[in-house]
């Protein structure tokens, strides 16, 4: 073999041996490229998982404030309207008080009516003898109808012997309430109690009203604020509507009271002609 055909093989050697390097390294590098475009996306994929997961975060606590702050405001709103509502009963109260005061200006039936308080507390305290307090401007009839209520009491209790009744001549139920008098007051009635004084019968007027207020309470309630089941709010209200909220109070106390307004005179007529029928009844 020449030289020629020696250097011939060699250089077809060396070219094989350069083709496959080359080969095997685009290999290499192909195989590079994938696992580096492999490992970029699943770190891409991570990284947007948790960007994600921080945004679902956020998101809820977003969605937690709104629901926090809307239960707040829904609650000040419901607060208010509450607070409201007893105002305005408390105020027709007031009224009905009020109204007592005349009561006493009737002589005749002011007359029969403390008699019947005082047949009605003998009846409840039952004891053989009592102690009466009234106010002062009443000493006088208190004493002109006793014996006829006494009497009464004990045909309606069935007694053999009148009760003792002692009515204090210096000790005496406050006056009617005035304006440039603050302090305990009294409309009119009688107080009862028994000889030790352990067992009282409050049978005022005052506290009468008290009790046809306190037993026609839902009634009057009823007659004010039946319709405000128009306001409530419904399960599915948006979440949206909190940051209108003071305003929308504000144009719902107008209007529910507006329209319950009329209703005003017709429920406290109610607890005055409760008031006046509790104080007459008798056991």
């Amino acid at each position: 073999m020449n030289d020629a055909m020696v250097s011939s093989q060699v250089a077809q050697m060396v070219h094989f041996i350069r083709q496959e390097a080359d080969e095997k390294a685009n290999e290499i590098a192909a195989s590079g490229e994938e696992e580096f475009n492999i490992e970029k996306l699943q770190l891409v994929e991570a990284e947007k998982k948790k960007i994600r997961a921080e945004f679902e975060r956020k998101e809820k606590q977003v969605e937690v404030r709104k629901k926090i702050e809307y239960s707040t405001q829904l609650n000040a709103s419901r607060l208010k309207v509450l607070q409201a509502q007893d105002d305005l009963v408390r105020s027709m109260k007031a009224e009905a008080e009020k109204g007592l005061l005349s009561v006493s200006e009737d002589g005749d039936a002011y007359s029969q009516l403390l008699k019947s308080l005082i047949v009605q507390g003998l009846y409840r305290l039952k004891e053989p003898s009592v102690q009466l307090r009234c106010r002062e401007q009443d000493l006088s009839v208190v004493q002109s109808v006793l014996d006829d209520a006494k009497t009464e009491y004990v045909t309606k209790a069935e007694l053999e012997e009148m009760p003792e009744v002692v009515v204090s001549e210096t000790t005496f139920l406050p006056g009617p309430p005035a304006e440039d008098q603050p302090g305990p007051s009294c409309t009119g009635g009688i107080v009862l109690a028994s000889k030790d004084g352990r067992i009282v019968c409050d049978n005022t007027l005052d506290a009468r009203v008290e009790i046809a207020f306190k037993q026609n309470l839902p009634l009057i309630r009823k007659q004010l604020f039946g319709m405000l089941k128009l306001f409530k709010f419904g399960s599915n209200f948006n979440s949206s509507i909190v940051g209108v909220l003071p305003e929308w109070r504000g144009r719902a106390m107008q209007v529910y009271v507006k329209m319950y307004n009329d209703n005003t005179l017709a429920s406290l007529k109610t607890l005055v002609k409760c008031s006046v029928r509790l104080l007459r009844e008798i056991e």
